[in-house]
């Protein structure tokens, strides 16, 4: 075979996978899960859990400093008036406001995380890209959500693809990278598991669903095929990766069916909010109400 013909290692890569890519046989896969397994999950401490693995997010293009301080605070003041339940995993914005989160922020166990990387088309220079990363976390984020490059990836340039995810994740020093598929855009469970593993060996330390800004947001049928790539690699390489479902996830009955996915197809190992999250604005609230039996609007 000549060397013009040879499969690059990123081929070999996704070629070595054996996630599957049927669209019929995942759906069929899903709604099997969710069928047997939804009920036992549908309880208050499950509700609890889910609270603790929110990303509780503003990037409205309206967010300035004094709204985003007011965001901060509303995470600060949890603790006082719900001290029963597990406050939210973090705090989700924009690299700009980084600094101001940092400043007000007073809860320890809540990290800052911000969306990088011309977020969310990710269509910039990749030095753009690089250095507004590395401004995020000079600024105090723990955390950096990027967007999987969908232009390269549709153009079968994996390598391209890959280089800027290792540059960004190089870029982040100790802050974890969580990839966005744009599972939306993707569309496909093939594609779907094409970017999950380019991303995977390229070093995210979190595979997530979706930006929730241009295309269709999470879908559990894309949940299953990431958290699928997610337990093959695990299982090839030792190194266990996040999941985060982001993008339309509204209702607390949403939230369950997400859990029930991690749960049935990664384990118990993965039901911390160390490797699941659930990035959302309004899911807070919803939880909440669920758990009190009342209407709660905090968040």
């Amino acid at each position: 075979m000549s060397e013009t013909n040879t499969p690059d290692k990123y081929e070999q890569a996704i070629a070595a996978s054996h996630v599957i890519e049927d669209d019929a046989a995942v759906s069929e896969a899903v709604k099997k899960i969710l069928d047997e397994h939804t009920a036992e999950n549908d309880n208050a401490e499950v509700y609890k859990f889910l609270l603790n693995t929110i990303d509780l997010t503003t990037l409205r293009a309206v967010d300035s400093p004094a709204s985003v301080a007011r965001f901060t605070e509303n995470v600060n003041s949890f603790e006082e008036l719900f001290p029963s339940l597990p406050n939210v995993a973090a705090i989700c914005v924009y690299p700009n406001f980084a600094s101001v989160v940092r400043t007000v922020l007073e809860v320890s166990d809540v990290r800052l995380a911000c969306v990088s990387g011309a977020f969310p088309s990710s269509q910039s220079f990749e030095e753009v890209k690089i250095a507004e990363t590395s401004l995020a976390v000079a600024n105090g984020a723990e955390e950096i959500d990027i967007v999987f490059n969908l232009g390269y990836f549709f153009d079968h340039d994996y390598e391209s693809v890959c280089d800027e995810i290792a540059e960004q994740k190089e870029a982040c020093r100790d802050a974890r990278l969580k990839v966005i598929l744009e599972s939306g855009a993707l569309k496909t469970a093939a594609n779907i598991k094409k970017a999950s593993v380019l991303s995977l060996y390229s070093g995210a330390d979190f595979l997530k669903t979706s930006t929730g800004k241009e295309y269709p947001g999470a879908s559990l049928e894309a949940a299953y095929v990431m958290c699928l790539c997610i337990k093959e690699y695990f299982e090839k390489t030792g190194n266990r990766v996040g999941f985060k479902a982001s993008g339309g996830i509204r209702t607390t009955a949403d939230a369950v069916a997400y859990y029930t996915l991690v749960k049935e197809v990664l384990g118990e190992e993965w039901l911390t909010n160390e490797y699941f999250r659930i990035g959302a604005s309004s899911l807070a609230n919803s939880l909440l109400t669920s758990i009190a039996g009342h209407e709660v609007k905090h968040f």
